[in-house]
């Protein structure tokens, strides 16, 4: 694995790297120009001495997306524009020429994808607001390649395209959206959703439609129920649905031509059982695969076979210690590999050439991941490569098969200097009852790894997997400031085997919270981290973590962090600002009474786990940050618990940023709190 390698390289090593000299100009305008816009001396170099200026972890990126076109002759790029609006470029890979295709005054380009090679279609969004002032929808617009035939197809309830104002005719409503599949990319209709809403928070059933980009017009495709999730073939059409009514998910297929929906599988969404599956994808050849355990641990993919209506009996991937996460990767009408998720991301092609192709990629940028992006049916030589690794930001390149020549398109993050960051690993630890853990490490780039001050940092969720081999903005940004960084991905994690999940169910504040702690003593008896330097920190489930890890474990953390945090699982039910959760009807009724606790059967030990009840236990210093728009965890849980806390602990450190919901989307706040974060650890487990 990835994880395992030596973490020595730090910058390109082009193999015949050449740039073409029209190419490089185009390319290095735009790179300034998006450089420029992150600010606050982003494009600067910092002496190696310093640490690396806060702006450089949180700001947004420079760069932030590419994509080649079905026929690999056009490259379409996001990046920031001289208004600082991220726009939408497109290169001609034929001349080395380019066009901005789209930008706006009051808007950034969001998701983008191909239709066909001459069309795209995107969305938008507003990266200079806080949730709690979004006003508008993300809309859904369409433009040819060169800039023509531009289209605004849905609303965004609001006057955004002013250019288009001659434009009378009906749009779709705002509750439009793109698929994640690409479809067939092969005209100028595509395939969108439009859900349809019982209340604020809760999805009736969502609608599939094929919309013509030209025209604005539009067909239903006919639902089986309560659909809720739409696939498409390998030709593009629509082949799976699944239905929620209630508890009971229901998966469904298609026959070709338009032919009548029938029963695959029923099961219950939230629990499994035998025979659950989720549908992953079909191949070119038309085949079927889905992802199930199986009577298994962990969960593989598997053939379907929609004649005899079952699952196969032996996987076709099984990831050693993982549950499958990935993709399918097709081209020129073939299966050439599968993309997936272990320690990190990597692909296994089946076809020899792109295997040769890996390797060579990797020669050129060794001990990062390269995620190698073929178009689908290439009539030039070019690839897009995603480059990274734990202390390098995604970067973007172009790879010509023929000329053998690799050429950088983009950088998320330029100023960032690999030198300078952390280096991550993947380590493991029993916990007291003997189950096994792992947890992702980050020492500090310069030092000797021992007696650090150290961040238990605990991810969100709690029911997702926390972080793969990869750089990221909060740790590197720790460890430049010499800390080390403990990631546990605690029982209840997905990803790890059903056992590693179901293990976490109902155990909020307990086991949950002891795998954290069993974590901390582990690195302590490593002799990586100092004892009575350590702080425990993290969002949403990790906000609540940290309180309880500072009520359970006072010897053990020297102070705590919290951010968007529950304070109390019962306000999840009851809070007066109920009606305003973005939690689902369905959710809090099956899903949280089985995975968290119900709170009849379960209201003593939801108790007994309440930091807002226990919150006179908390004596450590502790800093506190909630989003006045949060409706995930509600401002309700902050005011309740500040004031509880508050009454017994003098150093108490408090922060409301009212525009920003469930995190912090605005770069300035971004920087004030890790700001305002990065003394408070200073103050409490810096220097001895």
């Amino acid at each position: 694995m990835l994880c395992s390698r030596a973490y020595l390289f730090d910058k390109i090593v082009a193999m015949k790297t050449t740039i073409p000299q029209r190419l490089s100009s185009v390319l290095r305008a735009l790179l300034l120009a998006a450089a420029a816009i992150a600010g606050h001396g982003a494009g600067a170099q910092t002496p190696a001495a310093a640490a690396p200026p806060i702006e450089q972890f949180f700001e947004n990126p420079a760069f932030t997306a590419a994509a080649l076109s079905p026929q690999a002759q056009f490259l379409a790029v996001r990046a920031g524009g001289p208004n600082g609006r991220e726009r939408l470029i497109v290169v001609d890979l034929r001349n080395n020429t380019l066009k901005v295709v789209a930008q706006f005054n009051d808007a950034d380009v969001q998701t983008f994808k191909w239709i066909s090679e001459e069309r795209l279609v995107f969305n938008v969004t507003d990266r200079k607001i806080g949730q709690g002032d979004i006003r508008y929808a993300p809309g859904l617009y369409a433009v040819d390649r060169d800039g023509g035939a531009f289209r605004q197809l849905a609303q965004r309830s609001g006057d955004l395209v002013t250019a288009m104002a001659s434009s009378r005719r009906k749009l779709l409503p705002w509750h439009t959206f793109l698929m994640e599949q690409n479809g067939a990319q092969d005209g100028d209709s595509l395939y969108v959703t439009s859900p349809k809403y019982d209340g604020p928070n809760d999805i009736a059933y969502v609608n599939l439609l094929l919309l013509d980009t030209k025209t604005g017009l539009y067909s239903t495709v006919e639902r089986p129920g309560k659909t809720r999730d739409w696939m498409l073939d390998h030709l593009g059409q629509p082949r799976i649905a699944t239905t929620l009514d209630g508890n009971i998910e229901t998966v469904l297929y298609r026959e070709p031509l338009g032919g009548a929906w029938r029963k695959l599988a029923e099961f219950d969404a939230y629990k499994g059982g035998a025979g659950a599956f989720a549908p992953f994808a079909f191949a070119p050849d038309g085949s079927f695969y889905v992802i199930s355990n199986k009577g298994r641990d962990r969960a593989a993919v598997f053939r379907y076979d929609l004649a005899a209506n079952k699952i196969a009996d032996e996987p076709l991937v099984t990831l050693a210690g993982y549950d499958f996460s990935g993709s399918l990767i097709s081209g020129q009408g073939r299966l050439l590999g599968v993309r997936h998720l272990t320690d990190a991301v990597a692909t296994t092609w089946f076809e020899p050439a792109m295997k040769a192709l890996q390797e060579q990629v990797d020669a050129a940028l060794p001990g990062r991941i390269n995620l190698i992006a073929p178009a689908a049916r290439p009539a030039t030589p070019n690839v897009l490569v995603e480059s990274y690794s734990d202390r390098q930001p995604l970067q973007y390149a172009l790879f010509d098969t023929e000329k053998q020549t690799l050429n950088r398109v983009g950088e998320a993050r330029p100023a960032i200097r690999p030198e300078q960051m952390g280096r991550e690993q993947l380590v493991h630890y029993k916990a007291r009852d003997g189950l096994r853990i792992p947890a992702w490490l980050t020492l500090p780039a310069k030092g000797t790894g021992k007696d650090l001050p150290m961040v238990v940092l605990v991810h969100g969720g709690p029911y997702v997997r926390g972080h793969s081999w990869s750089w990221d903005a909060q740790v590197q940004f720790l460890a430049s400031r010499g800390y080390a960084v403990l990631q546990p991905e605690f029982r209840g994690s997905t990803g790890f085997g059903t056992k590693h999940y179901r293990a976490g169910w109902k155990q909020w504040g307990l086991k949950m919270q002891d795998d954290i702690a069993d974590g901390t003593r582990w690195a302590i008896a490593q002799g990586i981290a100092a004892p009575q330097r350590v702080c425990i920190a993290g969002a949403s489930y990790g906000g609540y973590a940290t309180l309880m890890g500072l009520v359970n474990d006072p010897e053990l953390y020297q102070c705590g962090v919290a951010w968007a945090g529950v304070t109390d699982i019962m306000l999840m039910y009851t809070g007066h600002w109920s009606h305003a959760s973005d939690f689902s009807d369905g959710w809090k009724r099956y899903g949280m009474p089985e995975l968290i606790g119900d709170p009849l059967k379960d209201a003593a030990q939801l108790a007994a786990t309440s930091p807002l009840l226990l919150a006179a236990r908390i004596k450590q210093p502790l800093l506190l940050a909630y989003g006045g728009a949060d409706l995930r965890v509600p401002i309700y849980h902050d005011s309740k618990f500040r004031d509880a806390v508050k009454a017994g602990n003098a150093d108490v450190e408090w922060i409301v940023y009212q525009e920003e919901g469930h995190g912090w989307a605005l770069p300035q706040n971004r920087i004030d709190f890790w700001s305002r974060v990065e003394k408070f650890l200073a103050r409490n487990i810096g220097k001895p």
